[in-house]
């Protein structure tokens, strides 16, 4: 991070200062929650969990290179005393923001965040030094963490913000404040929790009415909830998606035959030809917000457009794939999983699967409510038409339902199967699997489906990654 003393630091967050011979000394390292990741310089922020409490492990962090700990009491140790942790960690990533000079662009929506937060943060580095949102850390302690990290170098900040409930994004815009506001979707994610569509659309939008009037915001032309945002702002509106009415848009969208998507890119600086390293047509969405962004900041459509030929998957557990040695695919999506992902990740298997069996390893959607059985029943059913070659449903009531409607959907339902676990999965595809096939894992991260395809690769040892 930006280096600040130490008393630089105490102000900032308006703590007191605790067993610290200097002040003046510097803050240069990361800002850490957990001991085991203190480097020199680091300052070690102890938050107090349901399990762990941090301020246990000021001692170990010192040791470690910390040159104090944001506490809520006197530790032992040179420390910073604040009545709340996370209040100042907020504090200290608000100042810094401040002093960076850099661009900061934040990206919110129902699915595809964290796909679509990579794919931008690989174009701008084509142009200047850029941080961002490491995997999904997208709350009020990753974010701020994520801020901490830039340095005088950086030139672009791109920050994922989740939200679950209204006003959580309102929070994180006042922490990081954005010039550029993406909103991808409004989509089925934790709609349970939210009470419908229009309440998710009121929290997402709280990111372009944080946007001053000099800023961009960057909104879905292909959803009509997203669009309406356009007039809760004063910023620039730019419009990207498939529609015509686009600023940014997409031409001659096609697969190939390995499932990777392929299109002509417009922007309002010319056309080019893109072809994605990634599989599914659902990320031809996500590669046109991140070209929005990047023309937003000056690159050209032929820049964006190798950018994103050459860009991959830099998170964990999203549309991974991986092929075995004897020929079996595995697709591990076991990151989440919402009824729009879901319905993506099967199409993108059904084109990856041609002349090929297919097998969807599917569990609990969750945080759907009322919605819950419409949705499961509508994915089994999806499975069936896309002519999926088994259905594996995983889990207790959800799973159920998932089955119910591929067997519901037409006699190919027949060919799908309810297991009670991960484990009863691992043991009928161990025995079922035959080289050649592609098999996609996915579900809600509760679940913990990733457990099946890292069985499937260690069952056949050493595995060539794509």
């Amino acid at each position: 991070m930006i280096a600040l003393s130490l008393a630089e630091t105490a102000s900032v967050v308006g703590g007191q200062t605790h067993d610290i011979p200097d002040p003046s000394v510097l803050v240069h390292g990361p800002v850490v929650i957990d001991s085991r990741q203190v480097k020199d310089g680091s300052l070690f922020a102890a938050f107090v969990g349901e399990r762990v409490d941090g301020h246990d492990y000021a001692e170990q962090a010192v040791r470690a290179g910390a040159v104090a700990v944001l506490a809520q009491r006197p530790v032992g140790v040179p420390a910073i005393v604040v009545e709340d942790v996370q209040t100042a960690l907020g504090a200290l990533a608000r100042h810094v923001v401040r002093r960076l000079g850099a661009t900061l662009v934040a990206l919110t929506g129902s699915a595809g965040k964290t796909s679509t937060k990579d794919l931008i943060a690989q174009v701008l580095q084509h142009k200047a030094p850029t941080v961002f949102t490491p995997g999904s850390l997208n709350n009020e302690i990753g974010l701020p963490l994520t801020a901490l990290t830039a340095t005088e170098e950086t030139r672009f900040l791109v920050l994922e913000m989740g939200a679950r409930g209204i006003g959580h994004i309102s929070y994180l815009t006042n922490l990081t404040p954005p010039q550029i506001g993406l909103v991808l979707n409004v989509g089925s994610a934790h709609i349970g929790e939210f009470g419908g569509r229009e309440q998710i659309a009121q929290a997402k939008g709280e990111l372009v009415e944080a946007l001053p009037a000099e800023g961009t915001a960057i909104l879905n032309a292909d959803d009509p909830l997203v669009r309406a945002m356009a007039s809760r702002t004063k910023a620039k509106v730019i419009l990207f998606g498939e529609s015509g009415e686009a600023d940014v848009r997409a031409e001659n969208v096609r697969l190939t035959d390995s499932g990777q998507p392929a299109f002509l890119l417009h922007t309002p600086s010319g056309a080019s030809e893109v072809t994605m390293r990634l599989y599914g047509e659902h990320h031809v969405s996500n590669a046109l917000a991140a070209a929005a962004v990047a023309h937003e900041l000056g690159m050209s459509a032929s820049e964006i457009a190798t950018a994103l030929s050459e860009a991959g998957s830099l998170s964990r557990w999203r549309m991974e794939v991986t092929e075995r040695p004897d020929g079996v695919t595995i697709v591990n999506d076991a990151y989440n999983a919402n009824p729009e992902s879901m319905r993506a990740a099967l199409r993108a298997l059904a084109a990856m699967g041609k002349g090929r069996r297919t097998w969807a390893v599917l569990g609990k959607m969750a945080e759907l409510g009322d919605e819950a059985l419409a949705e499961h029943d509508a994915v089994g059913r999806l499975a069936v038409r896309l002519n999926v070659g088994k259905l594996v449903a995983v889990g207790g009531r959800e799973a159920s339902w998932l089955q119910l409607g591929a067997y519901n959907e037409g006699s190919w339902g027949e060919e799908s199967v309810h297991v009670s676990d991960a484990q009863a999965a691992i043991d009928l595809l161990r025995s079922e699997l035959r080289p050649g096939d592609v098999v996609l894992v996915k579900a809600s991260r509760s679940v913990g489906l990733e457990s099946v395809a890292q069985a499937l690769l260690d069952a056949e040892g050493e595995v060539a990654a794509r």
